[in-house]
């Protein structure tokens, strides 16, 4: 019989996980694995000491089980393996992401756990940058460090509305950082006050930013935000929640790559890397993308040919929650009595 060992972060959503754990256990051994667990602890790299541990034992799947930095996590612990075991995803956290682009339900984790039990699996893409791997987003620049400032409490209590309440409270101490910026078709050489690679279509709970990504084609989807006034970075958001429009905007790059290196002129600031949410680093840095490098269980029958995930009931409380996030920033913006982009 195959092995699976789920880690689980046992704090995640307010604890269900634990408290789902036999059903998630059930449904392992129904789809026809011996099934173990492990809770994650506060100790530094716990889920990924366990993910190398449990891949070097032999175990045929891991599944994560948690939030979207459980996962990149674990994902850390078996991308340098040689030989890797299949992955699932049980969602748990706040934004959960990368379930978004798997079709794994994000509410119900009896649901999740059951999709294994369909046997549809999707061999996708891992980014790797220098020496640490990431699932969804790498990315630099003043608009990525709003993620470093929300407390991880306020994540978890009002999860999605903080990025965008501390977002707006941002935007007007946003300036552009001159970076250099090398990819497949050319380079950057400029001012701007962001870039970002991406992975899968859903980043921070909007599936608009990158309207066309694809899961498993071995290429990122790169923007370059070039503009760091207020004024235009809050219509291009209103351009990106409008259908993604933004992407053929002039004050954006936008293209596709297999690998790309940053770096900054800013000797004094070190322009700080973000990958999947989290501090990964400080540029120059050096993003590959690792073709379609681990095996997920995922719900393809729900995942679209062109990889664009649906909207359901959630997605439409976040684009109300987006429209109003685009109108606080309109109005900080129009405190602006300088014209300097910045609020006096």
């Amino acid at each position: 019989m195959k092995k699976a060992r789920v880690i689980y972060n046992p704090t995640s959503g307010k604890e269900l996980l634990k408290k789902n754990l036999a059903d998630i256990l059930l449904a392992l051994e129904e789809a026809g694995f011996e099934a173990s667990a492990y809770a994650t602890t506060p100790e530094e790299n716990s889920a990924r000491n366990e993910a190398t541990r449990a891949a070097k034992a032999g175990f045929d799947l891991i599944v994560a089980a948690g939030g979207d930095g459980t996962i990149n996590e674990v994902v850390n612990g078996i991308a340098p393996l040689e030989k890797r075991p299949k992955m699932a995803v049980i969602p748990a956290g706040t934004t959960n992401d990368y379930a978004r682009a798997l079709k794994i339900p994000r509410n119900n984790i009896k649901a999740a756990a059951e999709v294994i039990k369909k046997q549809q699996t999707v061999r996708m893409d891992i980014g790797k940058a220098n020496e640490n791997y990431f699932i969804n987003i790498g990315a630099g620049g003043y608009l990525t460090e709003l993620t470093y400032e929300v407390p991880s409490e306020l994540k978890s209590i009002f999860g999605y509305l903080a990025y965008l309440v501390k977002g707006a409270e941002m935007l007007p101490r946003v300036k552009p950082i001159k970076m250099y910026l090398k990819y497949d078709d050319g380079e950057y050489d400029g001012d701007a006050s962001m870039f970002f690679v991406g992975l899968t279509n859903s980043v921070g709970g909007f599936e608009q930013i990158v309207p066309d990504a694809k899961l498993d084609d071995g290429k990122f989807s790169l923007i370059i935000v070039k503009t760091a006034n207020i004024f235009e970075i809050a219509h291009l958001i209103a351009l990106m929640i409008n259908g993604g429009k933004h992407v053929k905007d002039p004050r954006i790059i936008y293209t596709k790559t297999t690998k790309l290196f940053a770096k900054t002129y800013d000797n004094k600031k070190p322009m700080m890397i973000n990958l999947d949410g989290e501090y990964g680093g400080n540029a120059p840095m050096n993003f590959e993308n690792l073709q379609q490098h681990i095996e997920f269980f995922a719900n393809t029958d729900a995942i679209p040919d062109e990889a664009i995930t649906g909207i359901d009931e959630q997605e439409n409380s976040y684009e109300e929650a987006s429209k109003e996030f685009v109108k606080e920033v309109e109005r900080l913006a129009y405190e602006d009595i300088d014209g300097d982009g910045k609020v006096s």
